[in-house]
């Protein structure tokens, strides 16, 4: 077994990026920090990349799984309504890293097709269904919520005119919940965004991953880490900052309209 765990993934793509960067080091020709970033910044966008494809993935992912769970949280039957809650209080009150943990020894390496044929799980799907659990339990909840806000005067003047309950629900309700829902939602993916750097620690090889791998290929030098990490924060920010412009000026024009 290799005993290098995560390290493995990320030196062999690092190694094909620090052959430049090396090279234009040697001896008295030291580039600065901000020249030797420039070199890498392609490798750390690659990375980004990927952060942006397990967060998309990852939201769709707990999208789906989430309405069902809200839904079945306010089931009238308690057989559905129980354990939808008791899922979601676990997803919902556990920690991020520890919840990709147990999925990275839950979900085996490789699964094995009917005609015998194995195919790899590669660790950024690990991560992405990690990241889909959490996310889904406050969707849930959200969808819960946002039921339950709608005033009961509502079900009752449906019900008098001889809807069923998912009639109510199509017709009625869920429209009004998908406005309350909506700012909520897109908070919650530009923070599913910001975390998608702790897959690193599991040897993804995200932005975080990237930048690391970078700044230990060109050297390890200390005036690498500000530079470095700054350029890394101004990925993030110039991405998640337009979502979170975007998400207030939904909740003002919705209670606005409310």
């Amino acid at each position: 077994m290799n005993r290098l765990g995560p390290i493995a993934a990320i030196v062999p793509p690092a190694l094909l990026w620090s052959a430049p960067a090396i090279a234009q080091q040697t001896g008295e020709l030291r580039e600065s920090a901000f020249a030797t970033l420039v070199i890498w910044m392609p490798f750390i966008f690659e990375g980004f990349v990927l952060n942006l494809l397990m967060s998309v993935l990852a939201m769709a992912l707990a999208t789906i799984t989430g309405v069902i769970l809200g839904f079945m949280q306010i089931s009238p039957s308690a057989i559905l309504r129980v354990p939808a809650r008791l899922v979601t209080h676990l997803f919902r009150n556990s920690p991020w890293i520890v919840i990709l943990f147990a999925i990275m020894f839950l979900v085996p390496f490789q699964v094995t097709l009917p005609g015998g044929d194995t195919v790899l799980v590669p660790a950024w799907i690990k991560a992405t269904i990690g990241f889909a659990l959490p996310v889904m339990a406050n969707i849930s909840e959200i969808l819960r919520g946002a039921v339950m806000s709608i005033p009961s005067g509502q079900w009752e003047s449906a019900e008098s005119l001889a809807f069923t309950r998912g009639q109510t629900l199509r017709h009625i309700i869920l429209p009004q919940c998908i406005r309350r829902m909506l700012p909520p939602w897109m908070n919650w993916y530009a923070l599913l965004t910001l975390m998608t750097p702790i897959a690193a620690v599991l040897g993804v090889n995200e932005a975080l991953g990237n930048t690391q791998a970078a700044m230990e290929a060109a050297g390890a030098r200390p005036e690498f880490l500000v530079p470095f990490y700054l350029f890394l924060m101004g990925i993030f920010f110039a991405f998640i900052y337009p979502i979170s412009i975007f998400t207030r000026r939904l909740e003002r024009r919705f209670a606005a309209v409310t």
